[in-house]
């Protein structure tokens, strides 16, 4: 099986497609290419960091227009390099 590495200080993510049909408030249908770009994605594959503060599997928050769009495998990827990636995504309890 064929998968994707990254090297060079790269993050590769996985991105999901919001299915649902977004409509203005007078019923007009938003088209996928006027839908705000998403912001926040799964890690699959972290190039060799030193110290990186993520992993496989962490969801992350990446600046907006970062990175390049792949399609792999059936799959849309995000590969971005590491210093894109804004915050750690955590679940804390609430007291």
């Amino acid at each position: 099986m064929k998968e994707l590495q990254p090297i060079n200080q790269n993050v590769l993510l996985e991105l999901t497609e919001d299915k649902s049909e977004q409509t203005t408030a007078s019923g007009i249908i938003i088209p996928d290419s006027a839908k705000e770009k998403q912001e926040v994605a799964k890690v699959v594959a972290i190039s060799n960091i030193e110290n990186a503060e993520i992993a496989p599997g962490d969801e992350v928050l990446y600046k907006r227009y970062a990175g390049t769009e792949i399609d792999f495998n059936g799959k849309k990827f995000l590969l971005l390099p590491y210093s894109e990636i804004l915050s750690k995504v955590v679940v804390t309890e609430s007291i």
